[in-house]
């Protein structure tokens, strides 16, 4: 768990939810960002911009779980965080916007799967 490899994956990982959990929060109160460039269906970018607290949620919860990796406080615990989060945007790419972000969808999902696996010891008991 100590390891080299997965001290570099969990800094990683932690840098790539930084980036993309706050470029939701900055996209939330001034409507730049990169992310606002992506090209969305007119109805899909109505519905999520209806919903008004999906995105500063889902980007403070990225932002909370990269601090956790980064600084290696409770891993485990960011690592149950994340999954659904990661989970949620492999489908969001692959049904709704397979363009753009997939490959960074993936990087997510397969990083976190490898940390799960690097830390499952402790995640035995909720399963036994």
């Amino acid at each position: 768990m100590n390891s080299n490899f997965t001290k570099i994956i969990r800094f990683i990982l932690g840098l790539i939810l930084i980036v993309f959990g706050a470029n939701k929060l900055i996209m939330i109160f001034n409507e730049t960002g990169f992310m606002s460039l992506i090209t969305m269906p007119a109805n899909l970018k109505g519905s999520i911009g209806s919903i008004v607290y999906i995105l500063p949620v889902v980007g403070a919860l990225e932002v909370y779980i990269a601090v956790l990796l980064i600084l290696k406080k409770w891993v485990p615990f960011a690592l149950i965080l994340l999954a659904p989060i990661s989970v949620n945007i492999l489908l969001f790419h692959f049904f709704l916007d397979l363009s753009s972000g997939m490959i960074g969808a993936l990087v997510v999902a397969l990083l976190n799967g490898i940390l799960i696996y690097k830390h499952w010891p402790q995640f035995k008991p909720l399963f036994y």
